[in-house]
């Protein structure tokens, strides 16, 4: 048999992984619901033209030849397409609202959980392929700015409620696109969105190589480019950090704009979620579908893994020519955060299986026996398996114990027992009545203790 290598960049979890997984998705899940977002799934694949409409480029999508192919011998119309599997979920997205924008009512509030792809250098936190966690609330015609509040609050939450899991405390670091854009036309800067990308690239290539890029390629004056600096190193949660954008001598109505709506998003955050969500100008978000509020992400004590969490307000998420439709969201890369939970062993699953309850098999004879207390005990919600083999107790129990299933049940005609593996404490037992303790009914997912493990 040929020897199996991995394939880079398609992440795999054994169960406790997957556990892990599971749990912190059920959690933003469950965090979603509770704000009122709606789930929705799109198709996995789009057409090509679609996919690089929002300025990626065609490296990073995957295109499917042999779909492409199939197309081409059929009479639907697609034959003049190329299509290619979707690399985020905004674009399917934009597609979906117009597609079903007379079945909607908005504003629409939507969350979407599937795997995109992108054909990237897989390395530390970025994969070929991945989950992502999706909200987005979408308008017609308008949007109103509170709902750019909403959107990182309710993020907040769902990171809050991680925490309980073991997942590190998040700061959310939050922006204006129209702060940015009123301060580099004051100054008289042409290239708007070139500046954008540069100073998105500060954390990566640091100020003195911004500064080289800015004055080469986008334009800028040394004393442009040097404001553009000054305006990137303002951080705070409070309105003072409009008081230091206007200290620096520039002023504009679309400055002074992002500025009121900056500020009142801070505010709102430092009562609800104090000190998760801070203003800092650096943040850009180099894409130039952006056009208010920017919003980025990191673990605290991780930042080198860089965003897990981004998105931002676009006046535009999609037009039919007649009607636009605006939209404000985020998105949570599950995978991302995932991986640095199960490396760091920062979170582990008490069990890599749901089984709470192994049901021991005396005789091969017997095992109908022992088949009827399992569907008497998974009748209740009890998640309980037999035992493979009539093996000695002894290896029945060890095949529970490697499994972490914390309950070996004993079938007799003169009564049932059940043994806690962990103690040894074995007592008599009703497979119409036993329970077992809620902490043990399920694989609990939590903060790893030094004798946890987690491993992908």
């Amino acid at each position: 048999m040929a020897r199996i290598s991995p394939l880079s960049g398609f992440p795999e979890w054994l169960p406790e992984g997957r556990a892990v997984e599971h749990a912190v998705l059920e959690t933003v899940r469950h965090t979603f619901e509770l704000h009122g977002y709606a789930g929705i799934r799109t198709r996995a694949v789009e057409p090509l033209e679609h996919l690089l409409s929002k300025g990626e480029t065609s490296k990073e999508v995957y295109v499917l030849r042999r779909l492409q192919a199939e197309a081409e011998d059929t009479s639907d119309g697609a034959h003049d397409r190329s299509l290619g599997l979707h690399f985020d979920l905004t674009v399917p997205f934009a597609r979906y609202v117009l597609e079903n924008a007379g079945r909607l009512q908005f504003p629409f509030k939507r969350y979407q959980v599937q795997s995109v792809w992108r054909g990237e250098r897989p390395q530390d936190g970025r994969f070929r392929e991945f989950t992502q966690a999706d909200i987005d609330v979408v308008g017609s015609g308008e949007l109103a700015f509170h709902h750019e509040v909403e959107v990182p609050l309710v993020m907040a939450e769902a990171f809050e409620r991680l925490r309980e899991l073991g997942v590190p405390p998040v700061r959310i670091q939050v922006n204006n696109r129209n702060v940015a854009q009123g301060f580099y036309e004051a100054i008289g800067l042409a290239d708007v969105d070139g500046v954008l990308r540069t100073i998105d690239k500060l954390d990566k290539i640091g100020p003195d190589r911004v500064l080289a890029t800015l004055q080469a390629e986008n334009g800028a004056s040394p004393d442009q480019a040097q404001a553009c600096l000054d305006l990137a190193s303002i951080s705070g949660t409070d309105a003072s950090i409009a008081d230091r954008v206007l200290a620096l001598g520039v002023r504009n109505d679309l400055l002074e704009e992002g500025l009121t709506e900056l500020v009142a998003l801070v505010e709102a955050a430092q009562q609800r979620v104090p000190g998760t969500v801070v203003a800092d100008l650096r943040i850009a978000r180099g894409l130039d579908y952006y056009t208010g509020s920017v919003y980025e992400t990191t673990l605290v004590g991780h930042e080198q893994l860089g965003s897990i969490s981004s998105g931002g307000r676009y006046d535009s998420l999609a037009s039919d020519g007649s009607a636009t439709y605006p939209g404000v969201g985020m998105s949570i890369g599950v995978t991302r955060l995932v991986s640095r939970l199960l490396g760091a062993g920062l979170v582990a699953a008490s069990r890599g299986v749901p089984t709470a309850v192994l049901v021991a098999v005396t005789d091969e004879a017997s095992r109908p026996d022992s088949d009827a207390v399992a569907a008497a005990l998974r009748g209740r919600g009890i998640p309980t398996d037999v035992a493979p083999s009539a093996a000695k107790f002894g290896k029945q129990i060890k095949f529970a114990d490697r499994r972490g299933i914390p309950f070996v049940w004993f079938p007799s005609a003169e009564g049932h027992q059940i043994k806690d593996i962990r103690s040894g404490e074995q007592v008599e037992a009703d497979p119409q009545a036993w329970q077992p303790p809620a902490a043990d009914l399920w694989p609990r997912v939590g903060p790893a203790g030094p004798a946890d493990s987690a491993t992908d």
